[in-house]
C-alpha cells in the first residue's frame, strides 16, 4: 500500500506561516529554493495575487501536527 502525500504548513521549518516549508516537504526540495521562487513570483506578479494566495493558504492548509 502506498502512502499518500499530504500538504501541510510546516511546524518547524517556518519563517511566517510555514507555507513554503510545507510546500518544500511536499515536493521534496529545499525550503530555501521554494522561498526564493516565491519572492521572484511575488515581484513578477506585482505582489497582490501571490500575497492573497499565501494568506488564503494560511487559513486553508492545516498545520503539520494536525495532519500527523
Amino acid at each position: 500500500m502506498t502512502k499518500t502525500k499530504k500538504l501541510y504548513r510546516s511546524q518547524y521549518d517556518r519563517k511566517l506561516a510555514g507555507i513554503c516549508g510545507g510546500l518544500a516537504d511536499y515536493f521534496n526540495v529545499d525550503a530555501t529554493i521554494v522561498r526564493i521562487i516565491m519572492v521572484v513570483l511575488f515581484f513578477i506578479s506585482t505582489g497582490f495575487p501571490l500575497l492573497l494566495a499565501y494568506i488564503i493558504g494560511t487559513f486553508i492548509i492545516p498545520n503539520e501536527e494536525d495532519v500527523s
